[in-house]
């Protein structure tokens, strides 16, 4: 009897402090972190405006072949294998775009 009263005041002194750790309603990455020519393209493809941009600026980008291979870069990351699709005024013009994203 002794050791279930103590098993349970151990239970629930444990779980006092973990209910107050997941109380509060965690902020999401994407919402704590701007999108922009650094971030890597997957995450500016899972924002629906971020995907507007990309399939503005560089059409296609989310199909191509070698996408799987590519999507955890960044454009700037990018750009030097392109073969000159990502230039610098591509860049420069998705950075304004991308900053307006929300």
């Amino acid at each position: 009897m002794k050791i279930a009263i103590i098993c349970s005041a151990l239970v629930i002194g444990l779980a006092a402090p973990l209910a107050a750790q997941t109380d509060a309603a965690p902020a999401t990455v994407a919402a704590m972190t701007a999108i922009s020519i650094d971030t890597p393209i997957e995450q500016i493809l899972a924002n629906p405006a971020g995907k507007a941009v990309l399939d503005t600026e560089f059409p296609g980008l989310a199909a191509h072949p070698a996408y799987e291979q590519f999507k955890a870069m960044s454009l700037k990351q990018l750009q030097p294998y392109s073969n000159g699709v990502i230039t610098d005024e591509k860049l420069t013009k998705a950075t304004a775009d991308l900053a307006a994203v929300k």
